[in-house]
């Protein structure tokens, strides 16, 4: 099977890793220090979790880290793209730092270096301390602030071994999900607090940025976004309208301040809500990135919804098309059309898939193995489109999957399974299943073409 995937495409130095996130995995949530964060108390909030599941446990990497590192080396893989726990570093948010909750990061960063695999860490998985979100959160400017001296403190400790540093994980979520749709913590639908939410995201973003460099000069820092190509609904042009919305909300809107042109004048306009500008800020939230990070899962069509919420944009289900255990489309174009975007619009020269994976029902069978022919095959065809964005042009330098162990899937709990890891969560037994030993050929298939 090796030969649907061009590997003659990718640079010899091209890199594969798996990816993971803090509170999905860790578990230990009252160990060492740490303390809460919005999503602690979201998930134990009745009837915002499928099941009513929480995060207290998940993977128990927490303790489990060094079986996790060697997972990875069975995969064969050369990178690990991981996030840390702002309130296991600092409880409060900011000031006193927890000595315990840096150690973990110390011990799991030496373990990756001495197993051979890059770390590449994101400092904000959405995990924002409770004591923050009590005096405000996102919509406080401070917030961003005390990002950028967590950022100082993280980096300043792990700065002489780690090289790749993301700012935020997909900033969408934290502002859209978690301010306006209230899906995601910390559960709010205003959105007057989701626009400034998401003004301070991008602003912590750039101080955190500077914050990293100044602490690791060598760093190279990036920012992750998760984004979908955008489809009207039929040749309307009320729907052909509604795409240009939905573009703006889901991409334009988190991609244009950072590369220099400001937030998106029309949708300023739409969302009618003052900005908490102040001068410098602009500049600060474009510093140049030394590299940009796509998450990509699916595409989406929309038609026309003048009543409906902001964007004023309805999602819709083309009937007769592939889709995951997630509900969600399966189009690897896609994939290959975001990466181009970036390389042609916002003039990106260096990219990584910091994510890009799939959730289907995994079965165990009577000796003990899991076979996910639909995730595998998702990983081909996804690795089949990055190939054909790097013949266009697209400067890709890696790909992560997600995920390396079945975890703790946010509003849906522990139900849906992304992992190339198979994780039973009463006895934390991990079994590679045959998407992961597809991912190991893949990456073997990599190297020998170039060697």
């Amino acid at each position: 099977m090796s030969d649907s995937i061009d590997f003659a495409a990718f640079p010899s130095d091209f890199v594969w890793g798996t990816a993971t996130s803090a509170y999905q995995i860790e578990g230990a949530v009252a160990e060492d220090g740490r303390a809460p964060s919005i999503w602690d108390t979201f998930s134990h909030t009745p009837g915002k979790i499928d099941n009513d599941d929480h995060g207290d446990e998940a993977c128990d990497h927490y303790h489990r880290w060094p079986e996790d590192i060697a997972l990875m080396k069975r995969l064969g893989t050369d990178t690990y793209r991981m996030s840390i726990a702002w309130p296991r570093v600092l409880p409060a948010g900011d000031g006193l730092v927890n000595p315990a909750g840096l150690d973990f990061y110390d011990r799991l960063v030496d373990g990756l270096l001495d197993a051979g695999i890059t770390p590449n860490l994101t400092l904000y998985h959405w995990d924002l301390p409770q004591a923050l979100q009590d005096r405000g959160g996102w919509t406080a400017r401070e917030t961003a602030e005390h990002l950028a001296s967590y950022a100082s403190v993280v980096a300043g400790r792990l700065g002489d071994r780690v090289t790749h540093w993301a700012t935020l994980n997909e900033p969408l979520c934290s502002g859209w999900i978690g301010h306006l749709e209230g899906r995601m913590a910390p559960g709010l639908t205003d959105l007057t607090a989701a626009v400034h939410a998401s003004y301070h995201l991008l602003l912590g973003h750039g101080l955190a940025t500077q914050a990293i460099r100044a602490a690791a000069p060598g760093a190279r820092v990036g920012l992750v976004t998760n984004h979908s190509t955008v489809e009207p609904a039929s040749t309307r042009p009320e729907d052909i309208a509604a795409a240009t919305r939905m573009d703006g909300h889901t991409n334009r809107w988190w991609l244009d301040p950072v590369y220099g042109r400001g937030f998106p004048t029309d949708m300023r306009r739409l969302y009618g809500v003052e900005l908490p500008e102040r001068p410098g800020d602009l500049e600060t939230i474009s510093a140049p990135l030394d590299w940009h990070g796509l998450n990509y899962y699916f595409p989406v069509t929309v038609e026309d919804d003048p009543t409906g919420p902001v964007p004023h944009a309805r999602e819709i289900r083309p009937t007769d098309v592939p889709r995951t255990g997630m509900d969600w489309q399966i189009d690897a174009g896609g994939l290959e059309e975001f990466l181009l975007r970036l390389t042609d619009d916002y003039g990106v020269h260096r990219l990584y898939v910091t994510e890009n994976g799939s959730a289907f029902p995994d079965t165990v069978r009577p000796d003990g193995t899991v076979d996910d022919p639909e995730r595998a095959r998702y990983l081909e065809q996804h690795l089949s489109a990055c190939a054909r964005a790097v013949r266009k042009g697209a400067p890709l330098a890696g790909y992560y999957a997600w995920s390396l162990l079945d975890n703790f899937e946010w509003a849906y709990g522990y139900d849906k399974r992304f992992g190339l890891v198979h994780v039973d969560y009463p006895t934390q037994t991990r079994t590679i299943k045959s998407s992961g030993h597809r991912y190991a050929d893949i990456i073997r298939g990599h190297r020998q073409a170039h060697a």
